[in-house]
């Protein structure tokens, strides 16, 4: 004899090997015994065989029209066996139990009420749910189509009109997706790459760049319409009386610093660092305040400039030649012999810079052998001899503070593109960090960031501060040293134009110099707020800066048509590619030491990855300087924050070539 029955939620027919009461030993056709409580049991039978049973109920079940099962239903609740009695009037157990799998298999017209007994689902209900139903097979025959189409080269048109939807952000239980995801699947590739072959993608430009805005910028790149314009400057305010100058790329459209020297009696020189002031502006809390806090920073790339702050924004505080603007300034009174400073003074005043002189123009000229040389011919020659010996002086105080000297090989990369987007052609240029003009910017930005930040202290004002200390760099409301810097405390605030952390510590110390209370107090919820959000909106700005110096160093190498490239072994796998701002990981590379150059053929480029296929040729007989802190990056080819030009506010970070 055989039993039918139930277990774990699906149906069973095994031989009965004992009776124990309302339970019974029943073998499987598998040969595995079970226990089977009497509650669980349908029916007993004894023919077909077990083996065969189900199969044949299956097979039967098949046969049964739910619709007109359901219309033969009785509208009282009702066992299994009472429908296999009306419709197959003389049931065997195999229509008996298929009869039960019919009921069972169809829940959309049949609602179990119990074990083998149901309720037919009523008619509103059951037409809606056949509605329903027959929408999700017309969606899975169109997922079907639109699989087949993408593995065949055709866009179907739902996906063209949400590619970057479905890559970025996919809802992965739409047709859609569950369509992308199956083609990629069945081409061998990711969807990004499916949709790049299938053009819905132009480019990988287009997806690094546009996948990043949509990202970052949901609402579109421009700012809201409606935003206040810059009141009027009170003419009340000093205006500067120093020739002042400006040191910034062609390309730069923010001029937010300018340096002033003015020579004194008995050996001594006031020197003068001028950041614009667009705090003076710039209410806590009002519209453009919002619409800079949103953004945090500029946003830069090789062709690319996002500004924190509208252009007429900018312009109103830009140190523009012959433009008298407001300005927090920054004088220092220092002695001539030594290049100590004597003093300091904070003063919010008007200046006119006298001239915005251009770096790429005056780079070649402006020489560390000229200087020493006596041979600088030009109006500014006094100015820029004096500002690079100060320099020279508080570079060599914050290598003692730092216990160790800058690397003084370390270049700074600019990417240049002749043209618009994608098919622009590539310049890259590299200059050595230390060049005299670099190194005076870069120290007197530092010297003004760590004056500041003392300052702030000192007047007990909240601000906010970068700190590191043992290695590890954060950002945060209490002031303490800076060991990659080598300064005693540091506090951003010389980029007021690009970056909303400069802007709210210029706006607390304008509030000190004008005798009112500070927009934010040291326990002000906000400022925190303002801090975690910078840290993280800053990183993924830089990120996209180093993915598009990554991916023009690619497409110079392409241009360029290289097939070898020369390298420099930073430590383990990763190298430094000659004349390139790029890292890569080289797996299986041999064990060599660091700074030691290697050769390398180019088998390829991914523009998606951003990596460059490699095969090692040679290991030359030359080596290359690598500092402690360049063996320290990662493969995303990252400095040091202590070294990096966002931190140290080399001219360059203007036209948002970073250096690396």
């Amino acid at each position: 004899m055989n039993l039918f029955f139930e277990e774990d939620g699906a149906f069973k027919a095994g031989v009965i090997m004992k009776k124990d009461g309302s339970s019974y030993q029943v073998e499987l056709p598998t040969g595995k015994r079970v226990k089977v409580k009497g509650g669980h049991v349908f029916f007993e039978f004894s023919d077909p065989a077990a083996s065969q049973f189900l199969t044949a109920a299956n097979e039967e079940a098949g046969q049964i029209d739910p619709g007109f099962l359901w219309e033969v239903a009785p509208e009282e609740e009702f066992g299994y066996e009472d429908v296999a009695q009306e419709y197959f009037s003389s049931p065997t157990a195999v229509t008996r139990a298929a009869s039960l799998m019919a009921l069972h298999g169809n829940p959309v017209y049949f609602y179990r009420k119990g074990r083998g007994r149901y309720k037919k689902a009523p008619e509103e209900i059951l037409q809606r749910a056949l509605q329903a139903l027959a929408r999700r097979q017309a969606q899975e025959e169109r997922r079907k189509q639109m699989t087949a189409e993408m593995t065949t080269g055709t866009l179907p048109s739902e996906i063209a009109d949400k590619v970057f939807e479905l890559l970025m952000h996919p809802d992965k239980n739409s047709i859609e997706w569950k369509a992308l995801n199956d083609a990629a699947a069945e081409t061998h590739q990711s969807p990004l790459r499916l949709m790049l072959a299938l053009g819905a993608v132009r480019s990988p430009w287009q997806w690094h760049v546009e996948s990043f805005y949509l990202e970052n910028f949901p609402r579109g790149r421009g700012f809201p319409a409606g935003l206040s314009e810059p009141r009027a400057v009170d003419e009340n305010l000093p205006l500067a009386q120093v020739r002042a100058f400006s040191i910034d790329d062609s390309s730069t459209t923010e001029i937010d610093d300018a340096t002033s020297v003015e020579h004194l009696a008995d050996g001594r020189t006031r020197i003068g660092v001028h950041i614009a002031a667009p705090a003076y502006f710039i209410d806590r809390d009002a519209d453009i305040d919002k619409a800079a806090r949103a953004r945090m920073s500029t946003v830069y790339a090789p062709g690319l400039k996002t500004t924190m702050l509208p252009e007429n924004w900018v312009q109103a505080a830009s140190l523009d030649k012959d433009r008298a603007v407001p300005c927090l300034s920054l004088y220092a009174l220092v002695d001539d012999e030594t290049m100590s400073v004597i003093s300091t003074e904070t003063r919010l005043e008007r200046i006119a810079v006298t001239e915005n002189l251009r770096i790429d123009v005056l780079q070649d000229e402006i020489t560390e052998e000229r200087i020493a040389n006596g041979a600088l011919d030009f109006p500014w020659a006094d100015e820029i001899v004096y500002l690079w010996r100060f320099g020279k002086a508080r570079r060599a105080l914050r290598e003692q503070r730092r216990g160790k000297p800058e690397m003084k090989r370390r270049i700074d990369w600019y990417i240049e593109l002749d043209g618009e987007g994608e098919d622009a052609r590539i310049t890259i240029k590299g200059r050595m960090r230390g060049e005299p003009l670099d190194l005076l910017v870069e120290e007197m930005m530092i010297f003004a960031n760590e004056t500041w930040g003392l300052w702030m202290e000192e007047h007990k004002v909240a601000g906010i501060y970068r700190s590191q200390r043992m290695g590890r760099v954060r950002m945060s409301t209490v002031p303490g040293p800076h060991d990659g810097l080598g300064v005693l405390r540091y506090a951003w605030s010389t980029s007021p134009l690009r970056r909303y952390v400069d802007l709210v510590n210029q706006r607390q110390m304008i509030a000190v110099l004008e005798g009112r209370s500070p927009a934010y107090q040291s326990n002000d919820a906000d400022l925190f707020g303002i801090v975690s959000s910078f840290e993280n909106i800053y990183e993924t700005y830089n990120e996209f800066q180093r993915r598009m110096e990554r991916y023009w160093s690619l497409r110079w190498i392409e241009q360029e048509g290289l097939k070898e490239i020369e390298a420099v072994v930073v430590k383990a796998e990763l190298v430094r590619i000659d004349g390139l701002p790029f890292m890569q990981r080289i797996p299986g590379l041999p064990e060599l030491e660091r700074g030691q150059k290697i050769r390398l053929a180019v088998l390829g480029v991914d523009y998606i990855e951003l990596l460059v296929e490699t095969k090692l040729l040679e290991v030359l007989d030359e080596t290359d300087e690598v500092d402690d802190e360049e063996a320290e990056d990662s493969a995303a080819a990252e400095v040091d924050d202590s070294q990096k030009a966002d931190e140290t506010q080399t001219p360059h970070e203007a036209d948002g070539q970073r250096a690396s």
